[in-house]
């Protein structure tokens, strides 16, 4: 089991351009907490070549260690948020690649994620040079990584909302699960 610390795992994720990140930083900095950031971007942008299967091999690694490690640094009772996770990875190699290496799925199993945060498409598609499906695919995406997440037997909340309205939204939610804002414990 990967829940050593006693800690919560929550995991941000939804299709492209619907705020992820901001909201993974904006819950961070209000649980006075650690948060993982998405390390797909930062990978592609480094490349100077089309991505390859190789290079999602190299980025799904990268997050399993970047979660070990920083799990470590997260006290008991604290909650660690993951900006994206191997959900999105794994839906990204079998839609790209048509298949997905086994260490990425036996992962995913052996998690113990307490809840996904899934960021509604409801927020404006903004194009940049990593995005790939203009917008118009983000509903369908949505649907995709709901039954995958549903497939692996973990529990998700859909999070709307603009801004400020879309963190505190997500901190109703976490409330609703059992984690409330006080100073740097989950209750």
């Amino acid at each position: 089991m990967l829940t050593a610390q006693n800690i919560k795992r929550i995991v941000i994720s939804g299709p492209e351009s619907t705020g992820k990140s901001a909201l993974t930083q904006a819950l961070a900095e209000k649980f006075q907490t650690r948060w993982i950031p998405e390390y797909a971007r930062e990978y592609v942008q480094s490349l100077n070549h089309p991505y390859q299967y190789q290079d999602v091999v190299r980025i799904a690694r990268h997050q399993i260690g970047q979660e070990e490690t920083i799990a470590e640094d997260v006290l008991p009772g604290n909650i660690l948020f993951f900006d994206t996770w191997l959900i999105i990875t794994k839906v990204w190699f079998d839609l790209v690649f048509g298949k997905c290496p086994e260490f990425v799925l036996d992962h995913i199993r052996r998690s113990e994620i307490d809840l996904f945060l899934v960021c509604n498409t409801d927020l404006p598609w903004i194009a940049d040079q990593v995005r790939e499906n203009g917008g118009e695919k983000r509903e369908e995406l949505l649907q995709l990584y709901c039954k995958e997440i549903r497939s692996f037997g973990f529990n998700y909340e859909l999070i709307s909302g603009s801004g400020e309205a879309r963190t505190e939204n997500a901190i109703r939610v976490l409330a609703a699960h059992g984690m409330n804002l006080r100073s740097d414990k989950v209750v």
